[in-house]
């Protein structure tokens, strides 16, 4: 309309120049994410796509305080313009060569209603963060002026639109101009226009959105086109699951782990270009909330400056934050990308390590490990102590069974992880089921070794354990432990040693299910129960643990305040679980992951105390949980936080009473 063929011509020339020049930025970033190890593993592109960008499934959960409404607003209205202007452009392209419009009748006035309506939520997002950018000021997202300019870029892109569309209309009247609303009030408030002035706003808007083709690469905002790779090309094994790490490729490079970021993989360091600095990781890291060094969302800011400058891992991340990392993966979980945070520090970790740079009690468990196999330093011998006085079948003495009772390392020498183990062998025993134990010939998984580093004292693990395992025909596996759990089934299927694993509740719920055992039933809010890490968020088990104790309404993943559990509404399910604000995958660590259960804590920065104050906070008596590891940390937790006499249990000890 208006516009001479030359005019035409020169707006595609510009629009190809744009979108050119900041694809050749992205190939220019392309160029370090290449020197990475190619990927070994097959993605689902068009899966991972669906549900992460256009699903916005990490977004969608998140609390309002992240700021998730907000960015669901500047996407979902960003898209659906990009949708409405493509759609525009596929129209006449349609019309021009094949004679065919399909813009009019009932589509077109919807077309037109939806792109006003999602056209103001895309205004209103950007305005919304502005404002919280420049009045509530989230330490953790971060604040550059950059940040501000690409906020309002968008904001003038989003008005300009507008404007656009009304002095189309004001220009050009239609009966149909209704169903633009927003344009329709506006061209009715900039009066006439002439095709000149309509020329000159075209030109207006169009200039801003060359401009936003042009910068969109070094902005943050990049992450509109990045977040597509990075999701689209996210390994599918579980975010709890580390890569191995071959003889062979250490006898090819002559090093352990990542020393330069070119021993990531192509994808990780994609991801760290995709990172949109959110800050949603530090808000959920333990360590962080805490007062320690460890900053996920710096973690991937410093590797991704060493990327640029080829700069060493360990020095660009630090060592006090790369060791302050419990890898309970609450930062993996959020990540609205997919950043494997975990992934980029057990590797780091791995180098250090390696090079002999740790020391302390962390290097006194591995030592331990290597000389007993047990990262308690437990002799071998001693393993059947927890026996005396209970008839346990054992592995060697040759009798059939279906499940093998997985002790553990703290599940052996550890005084309250070994009334949890008691009580579990005699309700296996009370419910029928045929489980025997390895006793003196089971060993540490190697668990702690790899989450702290160290690579091949994992591996060595593994090959001593898994030819046990195939010697006595092992197909199901039920462990006290969660981080046992997640090795045995993730990890060592990468050994050759593929099992069933199941944690203790979950086969205690199957009992109860039969009829074989019956629920505890605690007094309304009496129990508070401690999600441990490893259970609830990196193997999504949340309700067979409040099925031991009669909790009808199952896991509750509302955030609401916790005083709902005491008074059940009319007609809803009994809950007899006290339930802390954090819980399920949303669980708070106790701080004894990857490795930090062996290592010094300062006092005052650690996180079983901030977990045991809201575990407490429930007003519960009685804290129960489904980890030794846990059990241990918030033992010293509670008593750093209450003198009174607060409970600490495993939920199978609660089941035992309510099954003598």
């Amino acid at each position: 309309m208006h516009f001479q063929p030359w005019e035409k011509v020169l707006s595609y020339v510009l629009v190809f120049a744009a979108v050119g020049y900041m694809g050749w930025q992205i190939w220019q970033r392309a160029k370090l994410w290449r020197k990475g190890k190619p990927l070994d593993w097959k993605p689902d592109p068009v899966g991972n796509v669906l549900r992460y960008v256009l699903g916005q499934r990490k977004v969608q959960g998140a609390r309002p305080r992240s700021g998730a409404p907000m960015h669901l607003l500047i996407f979902y209205g960003f898209l659906t313009l990009f949708i409405g202007t493509s759609l525009l452009a596929v129209n006449t392209y349609s019309e021009m060569l094949f004679g065919f419009k399909f813009h009019q009748g009932g589509y077109y006035l919807a077309y037109e209603m939806a792109l006003d309506v999602m056209g103001v939520a895309f205004v209103v997002g950007v305005m919304w963060a502005m404002g919280r950018r420049l009045l509530a000021r989230p330490p953790s997202v971060g604040h550059q002026t950059s940040d501000l300019l690409a906020l309002g870029l968008l904001l003038v892109l989003g008005v300009t639109g507008f404007w656009l569309e009304a002095a189309r209309m004001a220009n050009s009247p239609q009966p149909w101009d209704w169903s633009a609303p927003v344009g329709h009030w506006m061209s009715g408030w900039i009066g006439p226009v002439s095709p000149g002035m309509y020329k000159a706003v075209w030109w207006f808007h169009l200039a801003w959105v060359l401009v936003f083709f042009a910068v969109l690469p070094r902005m943050r905002i990049r992450h509109l086109v990045l977040a597509i790779f990075s999701t689209g090309g996210s390994p599918q094994r579980a975010p709890s699951h580390l890569v191995p790490l071959s003889m062979e490729e250490v006898e090819q490079t002559g090093k352990i782990g990542a020393s330069e970021p070119s021993d990531f993989s192509r994808w990780h360091l994609l991801s760290l270009d995709a990172c949109m600095e959110c800050g949603r990781c530090t808000d959920v890291c333990p360590a962080h909330n805490v007062g320690k060094a460890l900053n996920p969302k710096q973690v991937v800011q410093n590797l991704r400056g060493a990327m640029e400058t080829g700069g060493n891992v360990v020095e660009a991340a630090g060592f006090e934050p790369l060791m302050d990392c419990t890898t309970c993966g609450a930062c993996v979980e959020v990540c609205p990308v997919n950043i494997r945070h975990v992934d980029l520090i057990v590797d780091a970790r791995r180098n250090l390590v390696a090079e002999g740079q740790l020391s302390g009690t962390g290097a006194t468990m591995l030592r331990q490990l290597a000389g007993t196999d047990s990262a308690w330093g437990q002799n071998r011998n001693d393993r059947e102590a927890w026996m005396k006085g209970l008839d346990v079948p054992l592995c060697r003495d040759g009798g059939a069974f279906d499940v093998l009772f997985w002790v553990g390392c703290a599940g052996a020498t550890d005084p309250g992880a070994i009334r949890t183990t008691r009580a579990v062998a005699q309700l296996l025993t009370k419910a029928g089921v045929r489980f025997a134990c390895l006793g003196k010939e089971e060993s540490c998984t190697g668990d702690p070794a790899r989450r702290l580093g160290d690579e091949f004292q994992f591996q060595e693990q593994a090959a001593k354990l898994v030819p046990v395992f195939e010697k006595y025909g092992v197909k199901r596996i039920v462990t006290t432990c969660p981080h046992c759990m997640n090795t045995l089934r993730h990890e060592y299927p990468d050994f050759d040693g593929r099992y069933e694993v199941v944690h203790h509740t979950q086969l205690l719920a199957e009992q109860i299910a039969k009829g074989r055992l019956k629920a505890a039933s605690p007094a309304p809010g009496a129990v508070t129960f401690h999600d441990p890490c490893y259970l609830a968020r990196a193997n999504g088990e949340s309700d067979a643990p409040r099925a031991l104790v009669g909790d009808e309404s199952g896991f509750n993943a509302d955030r609401a305040p916790v005083v709902a559990w005491v008074q059940s509404e009319p007609g809803q399910p009994l809950r007899r679980l006290a339930e802390p604000e954090h819980r399920g995958p949303k669980t708070l660590c106790c701080g004894a992951g990857g490795g930090r259960m062996f290592m010094e804590e300062p006092t005052d920065k650690r996180p079983s105390d901030r977990r045991a104050k809201e575990l407490l906070a429930t007003g519960a008596k009685t804290v129960a949980v489904g980890c030794p590891f846990c059990r241990i940390m918030l033992d010293a937790g509670i008593k750093a936080q209450s003198e009174e006499d607060i409970r600490l249990v495993d939920l199978a000890e609660l089941l035992q009473e309510a099954n003598p």
